[in-house]
C-alpha cells in the first residue's frame, strides 16, 4: 500500500521550497542509539541547502555532528474538518493540512559561516517586523555574540529527499469541497478554505 496516497502526494520541489520559506519553524529529527529525538528550530532553505543552528548542548545536535541523518518536518497551515461539513452520510472527520519533509546528511558550519548563517536569520525574521527598525548583532555589547556563538553548533543539510502532503479534500466531490470551504470561512479559517477554493 502506497502511503501518503497519490492524490495528496506532494513531489513537487518548488512547491515544497515555497512551503518551507512561508513556514521556517522545522521539527528536526534524528534517529540516535536507538531511539527517536526532536528538535523545533528555525530553518533557512537556500536551493537544496537547508540551514540552522542548535545549541550545543541538545542531543539532537550531538546526533547530527556524530553523522545522523537529519530530517526536517514542516508544518503549514493546517484544519480539523467536520463530517458534518459534507453534506453526504457516511464520513468521518479529518484533518486537512500541508506538510514537507526535507532529508540528508548534515555538515558542520565554522565559525564564520555560523555567524553568516544568524545574521541571515535575524534579517529574515526581522523583515517580518519592519518598519520596526532591523536588529542587527552590532547592537549587542562587544564580545557577547562571539560568546554565544562558541554555545551552538550550526548545520546545512544537503537536501537529498523533497517529500510532502497536500491534503486538502481531493478526494471528495467538487460540491462536497466546496461546502467544506465555506464552512471553513465561516469560522474564520479563510487559508485552508482558500486552498481548498485554489486546488
Amino acid at each position: 500500500m502506497t502511503y501518503p496516497p497519490p492524490i495528496f502526494h506532494e513531489t513537487d520541489e518548488a512547491v515544497l521550497a515555497a512551503r518551507t520559506a512561508a513556514a521556517p519553524f522545522a521539527l528536526i529529527c534524528v534517529s540516535a542509539d536507538g531511539r527517536p529525538l526532536a528538535v523545533h528550530a528555525p530553518v533557512l532553505l537556500e536551493g537544496r541547502r537547508l540551514r540552522f543552528h542548535l545549541s550545543e548542548r541538545n542531543p539532537v545536535a550531538r546526533a547530527i555532528t556524530e553523522g545522523a541523518t537529519v530530517l526536517a518536518v514542516i508544518t503549514g497551515p493546517h484544519t480539523y474538518i467536520s463530517p458534518d461539513w459534507y453534506g453526504q452520510e457516511g464520513q468521518v472527520g479529518t484533518w486537512n493540512y500541508l506538510s514537507a519533509q526535507l532529508e540528508g546528511p548534515a555538515r558542520i558550519l565554522g565559525p564564520d559561516e555560523a555567524a553568516g548563517l544568524l545574521d541571515d536569520l535575524s534579517d529574515r525574521f526581522e523583515r517580518d517586523l519592519l518598519p520596526k527598525p532591523m536588529w542587527t548583532r552590532d547592537k549587542m555589547p562587544e564580545g557577547r555574540f562571539d560568546s554565544l556563538l562558541k554555545m551552538i553548533v550550526a548545520y546545512e543539510v544537503t537536501v537529498e529527499r523533497f517529500e510532502g502532503v497536500t491534503k486538502l479534500g481531493q478526494n471528495k466531490r467538487p460540491e462536497a469541497r466546496a461546502a467544506v470551504a465555506d464552512a471553513l470561512a465561516a469560522l474564520g479559517e479563510t487559508e485552508v478554505s482558500r486552498l481548498m477554493r485554489d486546488s
